[in-house]
């Protein structure tokens, strides 16, 4: 089986805690809802855009294009990339609107995973025809 379709876990299995899995649910209704709308085939932008205003309008907090720095040898690298949503403080969702999710999308969301410190990151790709089908969950 290919190691980026199963969770990936660090040492012991700690569960995630209820609060980010409330606020892992929240994101993903409102992902449904801006799917729900606007259906596939749009660019990838437009539904960043929309499940941001949904989020604020549940009163969820989140960051849009946050930078993420590159650490190395105690010095920085500069910035190397940049997260779609940041959700709570807690919560990595990157977005796609792409025919399928490849090895290459899931490790990018594992990688600001890592550098970032986070166990819990959604990959959602709007270009599904059931939304459910795009939303892959990943576990540090």
């Amino acid at each position: 089986m290919d190691a980026l379709a199963q969770p990936i876990r660090r040492g012991s299995v700690t569960p995630i805690d209820a609060d980010l899995n409330d606020l892992s649910g929240a994101v993903v209704d409102a992902a449904y809802r801006v799917h729900s709308a606007l259906g596939p085939g749009l660019m990838e932008g437009v539904y960043e855009t929309c499940l941001a205003y949904e989020l604020g309008e549940r009163r969820v907090p989140y960051v849009r294009q946050l930078e993420v720095p590159v650490q190395y040898d105690g010095q920085s690298m500069g910035t190397g990339f940049r997260v779609d949503l940041f959700v709570g403080n807690r919560l990595i969702v990157e977005l796609k609107a792409v025919e399928s999710i490849n090895k290459v999308h899931k490790a990018q969301l594992l990688t600001y995973m890592k550098l970032m410190d986070q166990r819990l990151g959604l990959l959602i790709n709007f270009n599904v025809h059931l939304i459910r089908d795009g939303i892959t969950r990943l576990i540090l």
